[in-house]
C-alpha cells in the first residue's frame, strides 16, 4: 500500500468520525431534549398537587368517610430571606419561638430537605389561612396549602374505618417511589386495605427559578404539568344504621360484634369496643397519645384480632363433625349428672337440667356432659389407628369451618385463632401419654381453642348456608374497584350438607322455646323471625366468664349472621345473647319494639368488670 492511499484512507475515516460526532451532536442539541431537560430540572421547581381521596361508601349509598378543605402553610427554606419572625408569628397565631424553632430545625437539615418544599403548620383555621393569604407577599418562601382531610358525617367506628396519617420514613421505605414527606396513607381499617385504590395520584407544577432561586414562570408555559387524579370511591358491605347502632350497644362493654350476610359473606358490621370515636380521625396526631395511652387499647380491634376461647357454641362444630363421623346419631341420649365424670373424681361441670338428652335438646340446654360424650367418641373412633390420627383428623375437620387459620377477608390486621393437633399435646405431654379425657375441655369449646370472633360470625353462616360459607370480606365491586374472586366462591366444610338441618333444630329450640323448657336463649325470641341461636359461656382466668351468642334469622332463607363477644359479661344469655338479638331485629325489622331490653343493654356499664392492661 502506498503513503498516498494511507492518507487517503486517514482522510475518509476521519470524515466519517466527524459526521458521526456532527450527528450525535444535532441529536442530543435538536432532537432529543433529555439532557436539556435534565439540565432544566436544575433550575426547575414542582409544586405538588394532591388528588382529592375516594369517598367512602356503606351498601346503601351513605357516606361513611368523605373529604373537606384544609389549609396549611408550607416553606421552601432555601427561597426564604431575612424576615419579620414576630409579624409572621402574629398572623398564624403562633409564637415566635415556634417560627423560630422550625427554622432552625430546616437549617439543620438543610441538605436532606434540599430544595423542597415542607409542612410547618397544618390545618389552620379559614381565618387564620386567609390572614396570612392578604400578607403571604411579605414572606417571600412561605406560601399556603389547599389539601383534602378526611370528614365523617355517621359515627361508623374508628376501628371500622382507619385513619389517614402522614407517611413517616419507615413507611416510606416500604413503599419505594411512591410516597415522599409530606404525604399521606390509610395506616389502618378501611384506609388500609384499600390504599392503593383510595389515594389517587399525585399532580405537579413545574416553576422555573432563577439564579437567585426565585420562581420566575411555569416550564415551557405548563405543557410538562400533570393533573391529579382523583381516587376512586369505594362502596363498603357495612350497612351504616346496624354499624351505628352496634356501638351504641356495646358502649361501656369490652369486646366485638360482628354481623355477615350468609349468601354472599358480605360484612354487615364489624364493632370493637371499646374503639376509636370519629371525632378523633380526622386529626389523628392530636389524639394519638391520648389513644395509644388508654389501658381498654382502643386501637386494638377485637373484632378480627382478638383470640378468644369460644365456649359452648363450639359445641355445634364437635356435634356436626360427630355426626359425619357416624359416632353420633341424633336420636342418641346421653347422661348428665350435673357434668361429666371421669378418671379418679375429675369432673367437668355444668349447669342442672333434666337427663338424659338427646342431641336437640342438648343444644336447646348446652349440656357439657353431652358433648364430653361426643369428643371422647371421635377421639376414640375405632377406625384411627390411635390418638395422634383421630386428634389430626379432628383438626382437620375443624379447619374446614374456618378456625385456626387466617380466613382471607379483605380486612386487615386478621388473627388465624388456634385449633390443637396431636403435635400439641405430645409436646405438653409426650407421645402415648395422653387421651381424650386428657383433652375433653375442647368438647365445649375450652382449652387450647382460640378463635376470634370474625371466626364464630362465619360459624354461623356456615351453620345457616347448610355447609358453606363465602369469605367475609367489607369491599363490594364497583366501578374502578375489584375484588378477588375468591370472595364469590364457596367454601365447603368436611361436613356433608345433610347433618346441619339436626342442628339447626336444636338452635331453633334454644331461642323459641321459653325458659320453662329449658332453652338457653330464650332472651333473643323475637316475634315471627325464627331465629336460630347457641349461647356459650367461656371460662376467662383474668375474671368473670365472656359472655357468647351466635345466631342467625330467619332459618330459612337467612339474610343475617351474626356472633357477639362480651368479655367478663356472664353467661351468654346476659348480655351477648340480647345485644345479638337486638341487632337482628333492627336490620330485619328497621326498628326496635323491645325497649326494656334495649335500655338495659345499652346502659349496662361492664368497664369496672374488665382487668386493663
Amino acid at each position: 500500500m502506498t503513503l498516498d492511499d494511507r492518507h487517503t484512507r486517514l482522510l475518509i475515516g476521519l470524515g466519517v468520525a466527524a459526521v458521526i460526532l456532527l450527528v450525535r451532536i444535532f441529536s442530543l442539541q435538536i432532537l432529543d431534549d433529555h439532557y436539556k431537560e435534565d439540565a432544566d430540572n436544575n433550575t426547575t421547581v414542582r409544586e405538588i398537587i394532591y388528588p382529592t381521596r375516594g369517598v367512602i361508601y356503606d351498601r346503601n349509598g351513605k357516606i361513611l368517610v368523605g373529604n373537606k378543605v384544609a389549609y396549611d402553610i408550607i416553606v421552601n427554606p432555601r427561597e426564604v430571606p431575612p424576615f419579620d419572625t414576630v409579624a409572621l408569628a402574629t398572623v398564624l397565631d403562633v409564637t415566635p419561638e415556634f417560627i423560630r424553632g422550625k427554622m432552625q430545625e430546616y437549617e439543620r437539615n438543610r441538605r436532606k430537605i434540599g430544595f423542597q418544599s415542607v409542612t410547618m403548620l397544618k390545618q389552620l383555621p379559614a381565618e387564620t389561612y386567609n390572614k396570612f393569604a392578604e400578607v403571604q407577599y411579605r414572606f417571600p418562601g412561605f406560601k399556603g396549602q389547599v389539601r383534602g382531610i378526611r370528614e365523617y358525617p355517621i359515627n361508623a367506628g374508628g376501628n371500622l374505618l382507619g385513619y389517614v396519617s402522614e407517611v413517616n420514613q419507615d413507611y416510606i421505605n416500604r413503599h419505594p417511589g411512591e410516597y415522599r414527606s409530606g404525604d399521606y396513607a390509610g395506616m389502618t381499617g378501611i384506609e388500609a386495605a384499600r390504599e392503593k385504590d383510595l389515594r389517587g395520584e399525585k399532580g405537579y407544577h413545574i416553576f422555573l427559578r432563577n439564579s437567585r432561586n426565585q420562581i420566575e414562570q411555569p416550564y415551557k408555559d405548563g405543557e410538562m404539568d400533570k393533573e391529579a387524579v382523583p381516587g376512586h370511591d369505594i362502596v363498603t358491605t357495612i350497612d351504616a344504621d346496624l354499624q351505628q347502632y352496634g356501638q351504641e350497644l356495646m358502649q361501656n362493654k369490652v369486646g366485638a360484634i360482628v354481623a355477615i350476610e350468609p349468601a354472599t359473606g358480605e360484612i354487615l358490621a364489624l364493632v370493637s369496643s371499646p374503639g376509636i370515636n370519629v371525632d378523633q380521625l380526622a386529626d389523628i396526631g392530636k389524639h394519638y397519645d391520648e389513644i395509644v395511652s388508654n389501658p381498654y387499647r382502643p386501637m386494638y380491634n377485637r373484632a378480627v384480632q382478638a383470640s378468644y376461647p369460644p365456649g359452648s357454641v363450639f359445641k355445634l362444630v364437635n356435634g356436626l363433625v360427630g355426626l359425619q363421623e357416624g359416632v353420633l346419631r341424633p336420636e342418641m341420649m346421653y347422661p348428665c349428672s350435673h357434668g361429666y365424670h371421669f378418671g379418679a373424681g375429675h369432673k367437668l361441670g355444668c349447669h342442672g337440667h333434666k337427663s338424659p338428652l338427646n342431641m336437640e335438646e342438648s343444644i336447646m340446654m348446652s349440656c357439657n356432659a353431652y358433648y364430653c360424650y361426643v369428643l371422647k367418641n371421635i377421639l376414640d373412633n375405632r377406625r384411627y389407628d390411635g390418638i395422634d390420627e383421630s386428634m389430626d383428623h379432628w383438626h382437620d375437620m375443624v379447619e374446614s369451618f374456618g378456625f385456626g387459620r387466617k380466613l382471607g377477608s379483605d380486612f386487615p390486621a386478621e388473627l388465624s385463632g388456634s385449633i390443637p393437633t396431636a403435635k400439641t399435646y405430645n409436646r405438653a405431654y409426650g407421645k402415648g401419654r395422653w387421651n381424650s379425657t386428657t383433652v375433653i375441655s375442647l368438647s365445649i369449646g375450652q382449652g387450647e381453642i382460640l378463635a376470634t370472633p370474625m371466626h364464630l360470625a362465619n360459624l354461623c353462616a356456615t351453620v345457616a348456608n347448610r355447609g358453606h360459607y363465602y369469605i367475609p370480606h367489607i369491599i363490594k365491586a364497583s366501578e374502578g374497584v375489584e375484588i378477588d374472586p375468591k370472595y364469590y366462591q364457596r367454601q365447603y366444610t368436611q361436613v356433608d350438607t345433610v347433618h346441619f338441618p339436626k342442628v339447626i333444630k336444636g338452635m331453633w329450640r334454644a331461642v323459641n322455646s321459653g325458659a320453662g323448657m329449658g332453652g338457653t336463649a330464650w332472651i333473643a325470641h323475637i316475634d315471627g323471625l325464627d331465629v336460630c341461636g347457641k349461647t356459650g359461656t367461656a371460662q376467662n382466668p383474668r375474671g368473670a366468664d365472656n359472655s357468647v351468642f351466635i345466631c342467625f334469622a330467619p332459618m330459612d332463607n337467612p339474610k343475617i349472621a351474626i356472633a357477639a363477644y362480651v368479655e367478663n359479661g356472664g353467661f351468654g344469655a346476659t348480655y351477648a345473647a340480647p345485644m345479638a338479638s337486638l341487632m337482628v331485629e333492627k336490620y330485619l325489622k328497621g326498628e326496635v319494639r323491645r325497649e326494656d331490653l334495649e335500655k338495659r343493654m345499652k346502659e349496662a356499664n361492664l368497664m369496672s368488670r374488665v382487668k386493663k392492661d
